[in-house]
Formats: structure tokens, C-alpha cells, sequence
């Protein structure tokens, strides 16, 4: 192979990476041959865990008029296959008609191509190996404003009097890079519940380059659906460790394989009037391993568990951090004062000048302080009673940073008891008891 063709496979397979159409497939014949329909078909793929090509297999047969012969036919397939070397060297005339119409072949090769008897004998005498299998080519379209296109493969089936023998159905394996793609997800999400992958497969769809402009040289040698059942079919293998997100249509069918063991499968029956409306079957699913099948119940019971164990623990921490980070740092007022912090009745001087002995009344006591102090009486001597007003201030002495900002030296306490005595109902004696301190660093405020 040159060096121009493994960089157009390269650049081609980057190309295919990236999320695009479903798959398409579209039979054509020869030559016109409006007579012809592909009756019955299925189209099954085998999804397995392990990464590699999805093995598609093409089962259909040929209805014609009596006494038609059936020439080659031809086989329109995204993207790109795995051929088998074991079947044969490369088709040089199909290489050509693909760059005949300006394409570039990236790939050539076999695939395998048999003839299973549909009743009758079992086994080996059922199945006849068409020797020298389907030849194809993979090529690319290059130039113009978009540039290089995705892969698309060009099958040939050669002519057989098997593909219009009702007894026989005719198996065509398509070992396919190009049905399943990864779905971009987070690294969270793979880590808890595993890669998420896209399926896609269709009939009748020529969307995207190089596909339509193969169909448009070709599309008045298109092969439609006959009048017989038709399908495609999606096995997916480890089920017990499958998980299927979504499917689409809905009219897809969902269940578990009758023959094969730990199977599910997902089945779409094809219209075969709908002429040539593309039918696509998408499946976005993934497999998890047995740790995250546990990961995903244990998780969440364990932190339901520690939030109930550790959140008071937690919460203290913080408190404490809290605390701390507070006790270092302060944000001053607008004004950029420290803020203080004041707990019960802390009376200023102007406030304590304002009462007089003999003069200020109870009720002017109470308007100026406060209305909850605490009451003492005396008896028998009930005409006198005493008032005390307990209050408390932590101050901070900061040193400013920038801005609003300052660094905490220390805290300064303030305790603060004031007494007015009564006689009757006017003040007799104010004393106001006032201590400072410093609050030793780590304490509490």
C-alpha cells in the first residue's frame, strides 16, 4: 500500500470518528433491472464487550422474474471493513469503476460470502462457501470545500443461482469499524459507570460523503425491498452486565434471546413500502464492570452512612476552622471601625451621666437601659429595689491590611454589671462595675 493511501486511511478513520449519520446500506444491481427485490433480508449485528469491529452479517435473497438471470450485485456500506486475506487477492476492475468516478481507494480486500440451505439438511452440506468471497473496495472523497470525506466501502456479490433459489438464503459477513462509535462522556461518569457507546444502523440511507454521490451515479440500478419479511437485529452479548440508556424508534423491539445465553437483543422489522425513506435503528448503551454494578449502591449508602456519623464531627471542624480564621483575620466596618461583639446590655457613659440620683425616675431607667434587667427587692423594705444590667464586649485590636482588611493582635473583653438602687420610685445610687482583659489566644468568645 502507498504512502498516500495509508495517510488518506488515517486521516479517513479520524474523519469516522467522529459522531455523523447512521450506517447505510443500499444493493444495486448491474445493470437496470427494475424486477429485481431483495426478499427476504436480515441484518444482524453481534455487539460484545471487547472492543474490535461489530460482526454484521447480511442474510438475503434474490426474487426475479421466471427464467431471469441475475447478474452481479453490489453492496453500498459506511465507513469501513475487515476483510479476510485467506479469500483472495484484490479485484483490480472494482478498484477501477470506484476511481472512475474521482474517488480515492484507501482499502481493498474479501469478505466472506456462503450460501446456507434454509430446509432440509443440516451441518456442513447446508453451507457452500462461495469461493473467492465479496470483493471490496474502501475509498474516500477528497478536494472541494469540505475537504476529505468519511470512509464508505463498495461490495461486489458475484452472481449465483443461489441468490434466486428459495431454498437458499445467502449469508454475506461484514466485520464492521464503523456501526459503533464511543459516546463523549466525563471521566466521572466512565470511572462509576463505565465508556458509553452509540450503535447506528440503517437501510436505505445515503446520506453524507462519498455515500450520495455513489448513489446518485448509481441510484437507476437501486435494488428495492421485496414483499417478504425483513428486519435488523442487534445481539448484544453479556447481558448481565449490559446496560441499554435509550432506543430509537420506540417501535423497536426489546427482550432477551431465545437461543443464546445471556443475550439481549433489540430487533426493528422494516417497511418494505417505504420506498426509499431511510429506516435506522440507534442504540446508545454500555457495559459495566462488577465493581461498578457494586460502586453504584454502595456509594451512595456509605455516605448516606458517614453523613450521619461524620457530619457532626464535620460540622465542629468547621467551627473550629472557622474560629480560628476569624481569630486572625477581620473585616472592618464602612467606617472602619473593628466590629464589635456585644452579648446581654453594654451601657455607654452618655447613657450612665444621663441618670441622676434623686432626680431620674424608674420608668426612666427602664426607657434609657433597657427593659429586661435584672429586678432585686428587699423586704420588709419594699420600697426600695435594685436594678442590675449585665453586658459584655469583645473588641478586636487589629492592625488594617488593605481595604476593609486587617490583621487581629489580640481580642479585648469587656465586662460590664451595672446596680441602680430605687428608693420609691426615683434612682437613689448608680454604680457601674467595668473590667478589662485581653482573651488568651485559642479561648473562645
Amino acid at each position: 500500500m502507498s504512502l498516500r493511501r495509508v495517510g488518506l486511511l488515517l486521516a479517513g478513520a479520524l474523519v469516522l470518528a467522529a459522531p455523523g449519520p447512521a450506517g447505510a446500506q443500499l444493493f444495486f444491481s448491474d445493470a437496470p433491472s427494475p424486477d429485481l427485490r431483495i426478499a427476504p433480508l436480515t441484518i444482524r449485528a453481534a455487539v460484545t464487550p471487547a472492543p474490535g469491529p461489530v460482526q454484521v452479517r447480511i442474510l438475503f435473497s434474490v426474487t426475479a422474474p421466471p427464467g431471469a438471470a441475475v447478474s452481479d450485485l453490489y453492496l453500498l456500506w459506511p465507513g469501513e471493513v475487515k476483510g479476510d486475506p485467506a479469500l483472495g487477492a484484490r479485484d483490480p476492475a472494482l478498484a477501477q469503476a470506484v476511481t472512475a468516478l474521482r474517488f480515492d481507494v484507501v482499502e481493498e480486500g474479501r469478505l466472506p460470502l456462503r450460501a446456507r440451505q434454509v430446509s432440509g439438511e443440516s451441518g456442513a452440506a447446508a453451507r457452500e462457501p462461495v469461493p473467492g468471497g465479496a470483493p471490496y473496495v474502501t475509498f474516500v472523497q477528497t478536494g472541494g470545500a469540505l475537504g476529505l470525506s468519511a470512509p464508505a466501502t463498495w461490495i461486489r456479490i458475484p452472481a449465483s443461482p443461489r441468490l434466486t433459489d428459495a431454498d437458499w438464503i445467502m449469508t454475506l459477513e461484514v466485520p464492521s469499524l464503523s456501526v459503533v462509535k464511543p459516546k463523549p462522556t466525563s471521566w466521572i461518569e466512565r470511572w462509576f459507570l463505565g465508556e458509553r457507546r452509540l450503535l447506528a444502523i440503517s437501510f436505505n440511507e445515503a446520506r453524507g460523503r462519498p455515500l450520495r454521490r455513489m448513489y446518485l451515479a448509481h441510484r437507476d440500478r437501486v435494488v428495492r425491498l421485496g414483499d417478504a419479511p425483513a428486519e435488523m437485529t442487534v445481539s448484544f452479548s453479556g447481558a448481565d452486565h449490559l446496560k441499554i440508556d435509550t432506543i430509537a424508534p420506540t417501535t423497536a423491539v426489546r427482550g432477551l434471546s431465545e437461543t443464546a445465553e445471556s443475550t439481549e437483543t433489540v430487533a426493528l422489522f422494516l417497511d418494505t413500502g417505504e420506498g426509499s425513506t431511510p429506516q435506522r435503528l440507534n442504540v446508545q448503551y454500555g457495559y459495566f464492570s462488577r465493581t461498578q454494578a457494586a460502586a453504584v449502591v454502595a456509594v451512595p449508602v456509605v455516605l448516606l452512612l458517614l453523613g450521619y456519623a461524620v457530619g457532626p464531627l464535620v460540622g465542629r471542624a468547621a467551627l473550629a476552622a472557622v474560629q480560628r480564621l476569624t481569630g486572625h483575620f477581620h473585616v472592618s466596618g464602612w467606617d472602619g471601625a473593628p466590629r464589635e461583639k456585644l452579648s446581654g446590655v453594654v451601657l455607654s457613659h452618655d447613657v450612665l451621666a444621663r441618670i441622676r440620683p434623686g432626680q431620674t425616675t424608674y420608668d426612666e431607667v427602664l426607657r434609657l437601659c433597657g427593659p429586661d434587667p435584672e429586678v432585686a427587692e428587699r423586704f420588709p423594705a419594699a420600697e426600695r429595689r435594685t436594678l442590675v444590667y449585665h453586658g459584655r464586649r469583645v473588641r478586636p485590636a487589629t492592625r488594617k491590611l488593605f481595604g476593609l482588611l486587617a490583621s487581629v493582635r489580640h481580642l479585648e473583653l469587656e465586662r460590664q454589671e451595672v446596680t441602680i438602687e430605687f428608693e420609691g420610685n426615683v434612682v437613689r445610687d448608680v454604680q457601674a462595675d467595668i473590667r478589662r482583659s485581653r482573651v488568651p489566644p485559642g479561648e473562645p468568645t
